[in-house]
């Protein structure tokens, strides 16, 4: 069995799920009996967490928010998790990297030193890139989108207010988008984060609408692959390139498909926006090709050479 403080803190661990939890199953979690799991909620409650008793047939408990911040509890992997969650924060895009570093710094300081190992034998160095998203700005918007409130916004240099209501806060790449009903276009839009001066709050209450598809990632990740349906590339096409597989697979994206015919030959099944983007995808491996399909790469390669020609004349 193990000891009372370990034994409180995946009490809490569990508690945390955010779930009415029986008496009988924490026991059974925990290995104990159901006066061992009241005792120790009692000493939770004793360090300040609000855990509540559930009426019914068997009992339970509910870990309910506090208005005192209790000592904050973690277990191994919870507190690797946050430091790792620390280290890359600046990736995010959000413009946090000092903030970061200073609370990564505070928790590996209390950390013992063999989960500090484990934290310090990850050296990540993070981009942070060329777009900074001010936390307070991501913090409005998502406060926004979790209060169901219509959100005004100028949006970079088009100092004219937008009306829209937000639905979700998607993080994409380095970069913070809000997908929102634009009230004034009255249709699904994408927003920059990094972009958007909030203005003062509204305090209109709206009624969700139903996200395309239901998955606000993959309806933004869809809108930047120009398609307007399903999270895939509306362009897909064919073609054999005259080039090892192993010399093109490394510059190719992770969606694309290909196949190995022989040493100096293979196959290549990609998407793209357009066709005659995707006529240029293939050009841009800059060896030979032969499309295999469909008609419309066919034509877009064929228009692809004559501009090409027609450049190089002039």
């Amino acid at each position: 069995m193990a000891g009372p403080s370990s034994r409180m803190l995946a009490l809490l661990s569990l508690l945390q799920v955010h779930r009415d939890w029986p008496g009988d199953e924490l026991a059974g979690r925990l290995e104990v009996s159901p006066r061992t799991v009241r005792r120790d909620v009692d000493r939770l409650r004793g360090l300040g967490y609000r855990v509540e008793s559930l009426r019914g047939p068997a009992g339970g408990y509910r870990l309910a928010a506090g208005s005192d911040l209790p000592p904050l509890l973690f277990d191994d992997d919870q507190a690797v998790a946050i430091a790792l969650a620390l280290a890359v924060a600046p990736a995010s895009g959000a413009d946090i990297a000092e903030s970061a570093a200073r609370a990564l710094a505070t928790v590996r300081q209390v950390m013992p030193s063999r989960l500090r190992s484990r934290v310090d034998a990850v050296q990540a160095v993070t981009a942070t890139g060329s777009v900074r998203t001010d936390p307070d700005v991501l913090v409005a918007v998502s406060e926004a989108v979790h209060l169901r409130e219509v959100l005004r916004f100028g949006y970079g240099d088009d100092e004219r207010p937008h009306r829209v209501e937000p639905h979700a806060v998607v993080a994409r790449n380095g970069r913070w988008y809000l997908l929102d009903w634009d009230l004034d276009r009255e249709d699904w839009r994408t927003h920059r984060v990094d972009r958007i001066s909030p203005r003062m709050r509204t305090r209109v209450a709206f009624v969700p609408r139903p996200v395309p598809g239901g998955d606000p990632v993959a309806f933004v990740s869809a809108r930047f692959k120009g398609s307007t349906g399903g999270d895939v590339w509306p362009c897909v096409g064919t073609a054999v390139l005259e080039v090892a597989a192993q010399t093109v697979a490394p510059y190719l994206p992770a969606d694309a498909e290909l196949e190995s015919l022989g040493p100096a030959r293979c196959r290549l099944t990609r998407g793209s926006w357009s066709w005659e983007g995707l006529a240029a995808a293939f050009a841009a491996a800059a060896v030979d090709f032969t499309v295999e399909g469909p008609d419309e790469l066919r034509e877009a390669t064929a228009a692809l050479a004559r501009r090409l020609r027609g450049a190089s004349a002039r």
